[in-house]
């Protein structure tokens, strides 16, 4: 069998069965042997698992663990302590049932942009929402929408600075940061927010001129906003001073930003160079900026509550422990990426991809981005085995066509953002569940809001930076 072949099998059968279910920290190695297999290379099965699948999952988890690891803990921190809790509920306070949509798209905006895990956000904001839309008799269907685009569009991927995996994982391969071309992250985020509200609220005017509410859900344990804080929680949820709830998010950016932009760029590097020369600090500068801001952020959370937490001990258990499965499955993707690369008929995939758009890098990049992303399901992973596999050819196409890494980075994630909730994404599915609604119920405008208007989004980035570069 052409080894062409055996790599799409793998891929469609990696992307079925990711659907059905089955974790990917099983599949991709699986998938990859198959693939392997169906070449004709099977004689070379062994050597290639250790030598190149574990080799390219290994480095990954050597480059970002502290990200994932923080990031987690993070969340965790916030959600424990009561900072997401008040926030939200403050952003409630001030926008009310009367704009139900915007109230929860911005609450979960805010929360996910400040570094907050978009699945604590999603089971943070979820009662509030679904109090929201009962009182304002908006359809239940609509909800899981709507915390998608909060969650899982702009503040992800568009927004320049975002504590995001998804915008650290350029950063070695094209020497950038999370600031990359921010006046064009911003100009994105703003379509992607636009496109995304009014499409849901064209859904509630129809909605509300067809006569559907709310709708009967006995899954539901209603909880009136008024008594919303006599809901049982974890740690002390209701008396977070607004000031100290923010402040950690304004912590992860601020902090980023000034070692990004005022510290490093002044720090002379060579002492660091003559004792690890494999090491180029212009291109893990990003990573080390968003690591500072993390830890200073966590420590603050901390500090903050000292004597107020029910059990911090079990808050940093349970975040430590759960960045460990979202790290080892897009690590795992990387390393089926990388046995994918070897095989002679990549080759001519990779040849196709980039020979797209030969005299524009940025089209054939949002290309391989969307459909690695499909294909897995996740953003993160289809951003980190197309760069694995691409990324250095990306880097030289863009020099040469005179394209700044900084374009090339705010593109790869966006686009990584694109295709990567079609139904069989794991973070759609955790949704779904949390809400308890189906993919028959609320698939389509979750699609809409977190695949057509950023797709619309890439466009016009795409286009104003082949017309004006970076901004």
């Amino acid at each position: 069998m052409p080894s062409t072949l055996a790599i799409v099998i793998s891929l469609l059968l990696l992307m079925f069965l990711a659907y059905r279910g089955i974790t990917v920290l099983l599949l991709a190695p699986v998938m990859a042997a198959l693939a392997v297999f169906l070449s004709g290379d099977l004689g070379f099965l062994l050597p290639i698992y250790t030598e190149t699948f574990m080799k390219a999952l290994g480095g990954y988890v050597l480059q970002f663990l502290p990200i994932f690891l923080l990031g987690a803990l993070f969340g965790q921190l916030m959600a424990d302590s009561g900072a997401a809790n008040t926030i939200a509920r403050w952003i409630v306070q001030r926008l009310g049932p009367k704009h139900a949509v915007a109230t929860v798209v911005l609450a979960c905006a805010f929360l996910t942009y400040g570094g907050v895990s978009l699945f604590v956000v999603a089971f943070a904001i979820y009662p509030i929402a679904r109090d929201l839309f009962r009182t304002a008799d908006i359809p239940k269907r609509l909800i899981p929408a709507t915390i998608a685009l909060g969650s899982f569009t702009f503040t992800m991927t568009a927004m320049p600075g975002t504590p995001a995996i998804q915008n650290a994982i350029p950063i070695p391969y094209y020497g950038t940061n999370v600031f990359a071309a921010p006046g064009l992250g911003i100009l994105a985020s703003a379509m992607i927010l636009t496109g995304g509200l009014w499409w849901l609220q064209s859904r509630v005017k129809k909605a509300q001129a067809n006569g559907e509410g709310y709708g009967d859900h006995e899954s539901d344990q209603y909880l009136p906003m008024e008594h919303a804080e006599e809901a049982p929680t974890k740690g002390p949820l209701s008396v977070m001073p607004l000031f100290l709830a923010v402040l950690p998010l304004i912590l992860v950016i601020g902090v980023n930003a000034i070692f990004t932009y005022l510290v490093f760029p002044k720090t002379d590097f060579s002492p660091l160079v003559e004792k690890f020369p494999n090491v180029d600090p212009q291109k893990m500068a990003g990573l080390w900026a968003l690591i500072i801001a993390l830890v200073t952020a966590c420590f603050t959370l901390v500090i903050v509550r000292l004597g107020k937490w029910e059990d911090l001990k079990e808050t940093i258990n349970q975040g430590v422990f759960g960045f460990m499965l979202p790290l080892f499955n897009t690590a795992s993707e990387v390393g089926y990426g990388a046995v994918i690369a070897g095989l002679a008929g990549f080759a001519i995939i990779r040849d196709s991809v980039l020979n797209l758009a030969p005299n524009n890098p940025l089209i054939s990049e949002a290309i391989a981005m969307n459909i690695l992303a499909g294909i897995t399901g996740s953003s993160s992973g289809g951003l980190s085995i197309a760069l694995q596999t691409l990324g250095p050819d990306y880097l030289a196409m863009a020099q040469q066509a005179g394209i700044s890494p900084e374009l090339m980075h705010r593109v790869a994630v966006m686009a990584a953002g694109g295709f990567d909730t079609l139904p069989h994404c794991g973070a759609i599915i955790t949704l779904l569940a949390i809400c308890k609604l189906t993919h028959r119920q609320a698939y389509l405008n979750i699609a809409i809001v977190t695949m057509v208007t950023p797709v619309f989004s890439i466009i016009a980035v795409i286009t104003l930076g082949t017309l004006f570069g970076s901004f």
